[in-house]
Formats: C-alpha cells, sequence, structure tokens
C-alpha cells in the first residue's frame, strides 16, 4: 500500500505538480516572514487587510476573555452564543436578507446546502472553473451532476430545459483562478425561469465588489432572496475566519433542521465572531480599502500590459498570468522569490492542464511603489517561462 503511495508522491515530483507548505513567522500582510527571509507578498486573499488589523485583534482577544477559547460544542447543542447570533444578524443586515447561517467553512456551506436541497432524484448544473468544495458539493450530494464549459450560460439553459425534478445552480459569483465575474444576473433569471435554485459562491467578492462591499450579488442589482442563494467566506476580505449562507427565513431554518455539515460539527469559536463583528464594521466603514484595492488593480493591470502580459480579463484582486505548463509557472516563482517577492505557482489539478500560472492578488496595504517592484521582477523574468518572444 505505502508502495503505491510513494510511486505517486515520486511522480506528483517528477511532473512538477508535487506541493509544499510555506512556514510563516508573521502575521499576515503585504510583508510576511518565510524561512527566515521577509517577502513581498501577492499570493494572500487578505484582500482588505484585515486579517492583522490591532481592532480585529483587540476583539478576538476580548472575545476569548469572555467567551473562553472555544465553543465547545454544535450550535444546536450548546455551541451557539450571543456573539455567533449578533454576528449572524449583522452579516444578514449587510447582505440585504432576512436571515444568515454561520458555518465553520465555505467548503462546509456548500456541501450543507447542495445535501439538504437535494437527493438522487434531482439535478445540480455547474460551470466547469468552479471551486473545488462547488464540485464536491455536486458530487456529494448524490444528485445528477451537469456541467457547462466556463460561462457558457446558452448551454446551462439547455441542459435546465431538459431537466426534471428539483434544480440547483452552482456558481462562484468571482471565480478564483480566473479572477472574472460571473453573470450572476443571467443566472438568477435562469433560475427564476426554470424553477431551480441559484448558490452563488462570494468567497472572493464578499467585500471587494459593489459600492458598500456587499459583494457580487450588490455588484449586479440584486439580493439574496428565493431563488436566490448567497453563500459568503469570512477568512478573505474579512480577515477571520468561517462563512455563512444567506436567504430567506424559511430557507435558513430548513438548513438549520437538514444541513449535515451545520448539524454535526462544533461551532466556531465565539471570539472569532466578535473578530468578525469587528472587520464587518471596518468594511462598512472604511471605503478607502475598497478604492486603494482598485487603484493598485488598476496600476498593475496598466503596467503588465505596458510590458506585453496577456493577463485574463479581470477588474477583481485575482490577476492570472498563464504560463500553460507547471514547469514554467514553478520557474517563474522561483525567479521571482530570488527577488524577494512570493507568488507561488498555481498547477493542475488546481487549474486545467496546460494553464499553469502566476495567481496574482492585490491587497488594499499594497503601495504603488509595492506594485512597481513586481512589475519590475515580472519584467526581468526569464522569456522562456513568461513566453514571451
Amino acid at each position: 500500500m505505502l508502495n503505491d503511495i510513494r510511486e505517486e508522491l515520486q511522480r506528483l515530483r517528477a511532473q512538477h505538480l508535487y506541493r509544499t507548505r510555506r512556514v510563516l513567522d508573521s502575521p499576515q500582510g503585504v510583508g510576511v516572514r518565510v524561512g527566515g527571509e521577509t517577502l513581498l507578498s501577492f499570493c494572500s486573499n487578505d484582500y482588505l487587510g484585515l486579517a492583522n488589523d490591532a481592532r480585529v485583534i483587540d476583539a478576538l482577544q476580548n472575545g476569548a476573555q469572555r467567551y473562553g477559547a472555544g465553543s465547545g460544542a454544535s450550535h444546536l447543542v450548546t455551541g451557539h452564543s450571543v456573539a455567533h447570533h449578533a454576528l449572524e444578524e449583522e452579516l444578514a443586515t449587510f447582505v440585504g436578507a432576512e436571515r444568515a447561517l454561520l458555518f465553520s467553512t465555505g467548503y462546509m456551506a456548500n456541501l450543507g446546502v447542495a445535501s439538504a436541497l437535494l437527493d438522487r432524484h434531482d439535478t445540480v448544473f455547474e460551470d466547469k472553473l468552479n471551486h473545488a468544495s462547488l464540485i464536491d458539493a455536486a458530487r456529494l450530494s448524490g444528485a445528477l451532476v451537469k456541467r457547462y464549459a466556463h460561462g457558457d450560460l446558452t448551454r446551462l439553459e439547455a441542459l435546465l430545459a431538459a431537466s426534471a425534478g428539483k434544480r440547483l445552480i452552482l456558481t462562484d459569483g468571482v471565480f478564483s483562478m480566473d479572477g472574472d465575474v460571473a453573470d450572476v444576473a443571467r443566472l438568477a433569471a435562469l433560475a427564476q425561469q426554470h424553477a431551480a435554485w441559484l448558490l452563488v459562491d462570494d468567497a472572493h467578492g464578499l467585500g471587494v465588489l459593489g459600492a458598500h462591499g456587499r459583494g457580487t450579488l450588490e455588484h449586479s442589482g440584486l439580493q439574496p432572496q428565493a431563488p436566490l442563494i448567497l453563500l459568503g467566506t469570512l477568512g478573505k476580505a474579512f480577515g477571520t475566519f468561517g462563512a455563512f449562507v444567506a436567504g430567506d427565513e424559511d430557507l435558513v431554518e430548513y438548513l438549520i433542521q437538514r444541513a449535515r455539515p451545520y448539524i454535526y460539527t462544533t461551532a466556531l469559536p465565539p471570539a472569532v465572531a466578535e473578530a468578525t463583528r469587528a472587520s464587518l464594521r471596518i468594511v462598512q466603514q472604511e471605503a478607502w480599502r475598497r478604492d486603494a484595492l482598485n487603484a493598485r488593480i488598476a496600476e498593475f493591470r496598466s503596467g503588465a500590459a505596458q510590458l506585453g502580459f496577456k493577463l485574463l480579463d479581470s477588474a477583481t484582486p485575482i490577476q492570472a498570468l498563464i504560463l500553460g505548463e507547471a514547469q514554467a509557472a514553478v520557474a517563474a516563482s522561483d525567479a521571482l522569490r530570488a527577488r524577494g517577492i512570493l507568488v507561488p505557482a498555481i498547477r493542475p489539478p488546481t487549474v486545467p492542464a496546460g494553464s499553469a500560472r502566476l495567481r496574482i492578488t492585490l491587497c488594499a496595504l499594497h503601495s504603488a511603489q509595492h506594485v512597481e517592484r513586481l512589475l519590475e521582477a515580472l519584467a526581468d523574468l526569464p522569456q522562456t517561462s513568461t513566453g514571451l518572444a
């Protein structure tokens, strides 16, 4: 048995697909300590720079003093505190939903919604570039899975028309590896037309998109009400940990009764809920963070275009530079690290074969000088790495 595992590990190494963990000795930030080096980071999902904000840390510490280190039980036993309850109410108000329900992770939230709403007699539809948690949610729901090419809503419409039983459409709001935004308005119209649920995983849009940071739905002029269900994560722009599902009152009550990943797991520590309440207030009050983030995105895209790089079409903090083969992406990442810049290579199976890339992410705390330093380092990459002539 172990020989099979060893052979597979060797194969991954030979194909430049072997993954290693980087051990940080610092908080998240634009500068991080890794292996004794201080590196300029362009790979975190801490889009608004809140993971190390003093106010969020204070709220976490005060929450631990009041509630202890852990919740001690599931939400339906004795694990649901006033901190959890207050956060759910505040999140619902923020996104314009009747109710919100906390989950321990976005992965668990996706599994919980799909498995609660569907069974083997039903059908789930999803974009081929959906996040792994949405792919697994579809598979584990037991329903028939129908996938459509990325953004091909004409194909989705045909699949919906040919299906029977209960239907659920799964999509990212912002696609995590490409950075583009789903056409949620058209998806919602298709869901309404075909009596299907639509679950939008807005892990990378919440806090970032929309005039008030309410995410892809605000950006699209929509609210989380049937048939639309919003999933948001708290470990990215909010800088803490956890996730939530927002929608109609009856939907949330149904998930409390039927979503197994909600029912059968220990609740988030109440202190984390208090930290998230603090970060939510900052997201609402400090619009300058989104303004700064958007400025850095524009500067990077303009500079990359001047250098001849062809980025994927994205107005979000996720900027993908496709390099093709895994070896090229690893070489580019190593060259950047030699210049003191951290941008890990993203390789299959995270992305399709032949589309290995540098996934560059911007943060509100990056300066224009940080972006210029990154662009200078990219310009000096070997042409064999970047594919430039």
